[in-house]
């Protein structure tokens, strides 16, 4: 099956390892860049059908998030600024009520995304502000060029995230500093988001693509079943009490030992060989 495409999703196959079959990275852009990549219906319909191509497609190992560079400006005008995704279209908005909201909300491509069972890398560069930093939080990896900014600013429309932000900076970041993006609205640097934990890793925008894309291949190249089982038992920590999610854990490494992947990556360490897993 191929990759779905759409004017505001594309997706770029790019092989884990060019060498050796280990399946491949989606690199998934969101493509509004006139408009700062915002989510918009177009946007959300094609992230879910992308997350659901690549539930079902065993080659891909890995999906990369971004959103379109700037398109080069008319003459004599400036060009628009860099953004993963600046936020939600706010001209969907209008005159909406609450019963319009709960059904655009429900069964949403961002929390499509976080529940992906494969590994997810967001990789910013420039503004990643209100459902654009949801998007880049439902991710399991943040890597961000040094000139981007990240926010929550839903509290200068009169609104609060919508897309889990209450929930998953707490749980990056702490209350405090959740509070406080949250309540005041403004925008923080890619360093600071590194020091509070939301970003990985920063770097310069000219290395951001083969720094994230490197990552990415080091994540694919590993057992696409022992990945999955690892991202579910780190998943159960946000849900399951401390006592609870050892017991998880210690059934999820247990179960591991019925593998042929473990018998693979152990005699793969012994002998001093590349592992030729069974599950790709």
């Amino acid at each position: 099956m191929s990759a779905p495409q759409s004017d505001a999703v594309s997706i770029e196959i790019l092989p884990v390892d060019e060498e050796n079959d280990l399946g491949s990275i989606a690199l998934v852009t969101i493509n509004r860049p006139d408009k700062l990549n915002a989510l918009n219906a177009d946007v959300m319909s094609g992230l879910k059908a992308m997350v659901a191509w690549v539930e079902a497609t065993d080659s891909v190992r890995v999906v990369v998030m971004t959103g379109a560079q700037p398109n080069a400006p008319p003459e004599g005008k400036r060009a628009k600024p860099n953004a993963f995704v600046a936020g939600a279209d706010i001209t969907e908005f209008v005159g909406k009520k609450s019963d319009d909201i709960r059904v655009m909300f429900a069964d949403n491509a961002v929390e499509a995304l976080w529940n992906l069972s494969k590994p997810t890398l967001a990789m910013v560069d420039g503004f990643a502000l209100g459902g654009g930093c949801e998007v880049a939080c439902s991710c399991d990896v943040r890597i961000a060029s040094d000139r981007s900014r990240f926010g929550t600013p839903e509290i200068n429309l009169g609104l609060i995230p919508g897309y889990g932000a209450t929930q998953r900076l707490a749980r990056l970041i702490g209350y405090g500093k959740t509070m406080e993006m949250i309540m005041t609205g403004e925008m923080i640097s890619a360093n600071e988001a590194h020091r509070i934990g939301l970003v990985n890793h920063v770097c310069p925008p000219e290395d951001l693509r083969a720094f994230t894309l490197k990552m990415a291949q080091t994540i694919g190249s590993k057992s696409s079943n022992t990945l999955r089982v690892g991202k579910a038992t780190i998943r159960a920590a946000l849900d399951a009490g401390l006592t609870e999610g050892v017991a998880i854990e210690a059934e999820a490494f247990a179960r591991l030992f019925d593998s042929r992947d473990k018998e693979v990556g152990v005699n793969a360490f012994l002998n001093r060989t590349t592992p030729d897993w069974e599950h790709k």
